[in-house]
């Protein structure tokens, strides 16, 4: 069926199995192919049938379940809903904490008449109970209801425990003291227990939208308006009606609006929000610009190209915003783990009810051990811990550019072992430069590569505009060339001032003879040459490119060096004489040697893949550090060479272009796309470099390392710590400490866990690049 993608957020959702409740009743609806709901983001992302239902419908089916749901593009909505549930919080925490401070005191001290203490404290505490704590039982009856029991099944019958037997005691202390219970009330435990967790709750909210502060950073780059520029006159109008094909109006310090190509103007942008870039970029007619750069010096004009979903930062936004929904195999294995962890809690709980109702000195005694026990068990904090560390560690990266299309992807991206590497745009810079300029005797290299160039500037190879570029920058003249021929597979020939200029291969110069009715000099001619040439027989030109001579030989030994070395060999002749070579390559790029040593350094394998011819490989390996090189591989040999390490139980990362190497990325572990400006969302790799930097690929590894880490220390936060409480709270230790583990105190350690995870999933918002100085 047509898939379309959404996120929308959810509100009312109290912990992990809230989520998961959303989440299987969009899994069951029709039109809806898939769906992950994540606690910590409070979104929901799916791919739906948009002939069959729309947003509105799927919103219908939240709203359903019992929980709220804001449609996408409605920010302001969303934040207000995100302010009004923190500021419920606060209130019904504040009130709560007032509460206690009053129960406390009066319930253990001889301030009131025995007779009215009680009574004292039940108005103090019912409000506390039902207004404060009302948030518990709704999720508890929206949870019954589906057939579900969760955390909140657990605060709100492990208060409500304590709260009526207090009650009870209030009532009718003598029915209380026959069936051989302590007439004593419990109200400070019930409003102690509802305070610590809204107290858990309240700092774990605002922990959650510090974590979401990466992408809100983000989004808050792109300016509310534009200027467009409409029958001449400049206008106005809101970031949401700019189409594409209109013409954009900038002016200096102003952020772009949408994605485009200047057509008037010049000026520099500092693109270093969008792609890390520290340096500002030099804009002129026909260049790209980003929208939420900013414009630094100049004013220009450009021509909107994408605008709204399809503008490169809101690609950025989308992909990490779904990275963040999404599960990894880690999370859904807690979330089974959370699903069976509640009934078997209240189990437990029964079981100690029980066990304390018949041995233990009197009914006080369950009751406290049996709420001690689910309170100390809420699994709160297994919800978050996974969500939590992915939302944190995938909006920091984002910050350092690198982009991960999901959970599943930076989980498997830390156990990568091998790290394959494309050539070509990859590892290289794509095109050929110039490297060498070897002239014969009697000729400097500014004057061969002039000559060069001069016969090279109408060839549209590649390696004719290597050649041309190379003499711009050098600032070498040019000659106006006649008779330009261009020979498939041998280079060109041209006539400058009368003589015969052969540059390309050893063929196409040894082929070359001067014309008999040229004359021995430039002089006279109607298109003089803008560099000194020499006479027929002049210095090293008098020998013939049959290299029988010293000379030629001593050349020939040079030539053959630079070809060893991996490098494309063009030879230069000039009226039929041998007058020097230029070798060509495609360079490295500058960060790919430190990249290579970074991953080394890590203990990964690195291996060079290339279609390239094995000396040129071997070249290029030898410069980054590459010791395992293929060579003369096809695209679908690719693919194959990455099933074979994987075949021997390796994990591997391709990195590539995203484009040729789609069939290596898609079948790796891991496929790492690299990046080019508005290029970033390529669908076939799991992870996206935002920028051209090769370093920022030891960096997604270590950042996926880092956050694996964090969650596996949250896990252990979140379960063992309060799984190892369940015991002691249910009195397996009551003979060695002849105590029980007071209610409020596991209200206490279960809020901690929650607190302590969220803060320590925060820790990864100081991740610092090793690989990349700044």
């Amino acid at each position: 069926m047509p898939e379309k993608r959404a996120t929308l957020t959810i509100t009312g959702m109290h912990c992990a199995a809230c989520a998961a409740r959303v989440e299987e009743a969009l899994r069951e609806a029709e039109g809806i192919a898939q769906a992950n709901v994540n606690y910590a983001t409070e979104q929901a992302t799916l791919s739906y049938d948009d002939s069959r239902l729309a947003l509105s419908d799927i919103a219908g089916i939240i709203e359903a379940t019992g929980y709220g749901a804001i449609l996408p593009g409605d920010e302001d909505a969303e934040r207000i809903a995100r302010a009004r549930e923190l500021g419920s919080l606060r209130l019904r925490l504040w009130f709560s904490l007032a509460a206690t401070a009053a129960i406390m005191p009066l319930g253990h001290l001889a301030v009131l008449p025995p007779r009215v203490t009680p009574w004292v404290l039940l108005a103090l505490a019912t409000p506390v109970q039902f207004w404060a704590g009302s948030r518990f039982y709704r999720g508890m009856w929206i949870a019954l209801r589906a057939g579900f029991a969760d955390m909140n099944t657990l605060i709100a019958v492990g208060t409500s425990a304590a709260y009526f037997y207090s009650l009870a005691v209030t009532v009718a202390p003598g029915l209380v003291r026959q069936v051989g219970a302590e007439v004593h009330v419990y109200y400070d435990t019930s409003t102690m227990i509802i305070a610590l967790i809204l107290l858990g709750r309240t700092l774990e909210a605002g922990a959650k939208g510090r974590a979401s502060e990466a992408i809100r950073r983000l989004m808050g780059l792109q300016p509310k308006l534009a200027r467009v520029i409409v029958e001449g006159v400049e206008t106005e109008v809101p970031i949401e009606r700019v189409r594409a094909g209109d013409v954009v109006q900038m002016r200096p310090g102003e952020r772009v609006p949408v994605d485009g190509e200047v057509v008037e103007g010049e000026s520099a942008v500092d693109e270093s929000m969008v792609t890390g870039e520290s340096m500002p970029v030099d804009k002129k007619a026909g260049d790209p610009v980003i929208g939420g750069t900013v414009n630094q010096s100049g004013a220009f004009r450009f021509r909107a190209s994408r605008v709204g979903a399809e503008t490169v930062l809101a690609q950025i936004v989308r992909l990490v915003q779904e990275a963040q929904g999404s599960k990894a195999p880690v999370q859904r294995l807690a979330d089974r783990v959370a699903g069976i962890f509640v009934p078997v809690v209240i189990l437990i709980a029964l079981v100690t009810f029980s066990i304390w109702l018949f041995v233990g000195p009197n009914p006080t005694y369950a009751v406290i051990a049996a709420v001690s026990v689910l309170i100390i068990a809420c699994p709160c904090a297994l919800g978050l811990a996974t969500p939590t560390s992915l939302l944190v560690g995938t909006g920091r990266g984002a910050e350092l550019g690198i982009l991960i299309r999901s959970a599943e992807a930076l989980e498997v991206a830390g156990a990568v072992d091998t790290v394959i590497f494309d050539k070509t745009g990859t590892l290289t810079r794509g095109e050929p430069e110039v490297t060498d300029v070897v002239p014969a005797a009697g000729w400097t290299e500014d004057r061969l590569l002039a000559l060069a160039a001069s016969a090279e500037r109408d060839s549209e190879h590649p390696l004719a505009r290597a050649v041309v570029r190379a003499a711009g920058q050098r600032g070498l003249a040019l000659s106006e060339v006649s008779e330009f021929r261009a020979i498939s597979g041998m280079g060109v020939r041209a006539v400058l001032d009368g003589r015969t200029v052969a540059v390309g291969s050893s063929r196409m110069v040894e082929g070359t003879s001067p014309p008999s009715t040229l004359s021995n000099t430039g002089e006279g001619t109607a298109n003089p040459t803008p560099f000194p040439l020499p006479a027929r027989g002049e210095g090293a030109g008098a020998e013939r490119c049959a290299s029988t001579s010293e000379r030629g030989v001593g050349l020939a030994k040079t030539v053959e060096q630079l070809a060893a070395s991996g490098k494309t060999v063009m030879f230069v002749a000039f009226d039929g004489h041998a007058v020097g070579a230029i070798a060509l390559a495609d360079t490295p790029k500058p960060e790919a040697a430190a990249a290579v040593k970074a991953l080394t350094d890590m203990g990964m394998t690195v291996v060079l893949i290339t279609g390239d011819n094995e000396r040129t490989a071997d070249a290029i390996a030898g410069q980054v550090g590459i010791e395992q090189v293929q060579a003369q591989v096809l695209p679908e040999g690719k693919a194959q060479a990455v099933e074979t390490l994987q075949g021997h139980g390796r994990k591997v990362a391709m990195v590539g272009d995203g484009i040729n190497d789609a069939p290596a990325l898609a079948q790796a572990d891991i496929g790492i796309a690299i990046g080019r400006g508005t290029d970033i969302a390529m669908e076939s790799a799991d992870i996206t470099l935002v920028r051209d930097d090769l370093r920022l690929v030891p960096e997604a590894i270590r950042l996926s390392r880092a956050t694996l880490r964090n969650i596996r220390q949250n896990l252990f936060f979140a379960f063992f710590y309060n799984s190892l409480g369940i015991p002691v709270a249910a009195g397996v230790l009551y003979p060695l400490i002849h105590t029980l583990l007071h209610p409020a105190m596991a209200a206490a350690a279960m809020a901690f866990s929650s607190v302590s995870v969220v803060t320590n999933a925060l820790r990864l918002r100081g991740y610092r690049t090793a690989t990349i100085r700044r």
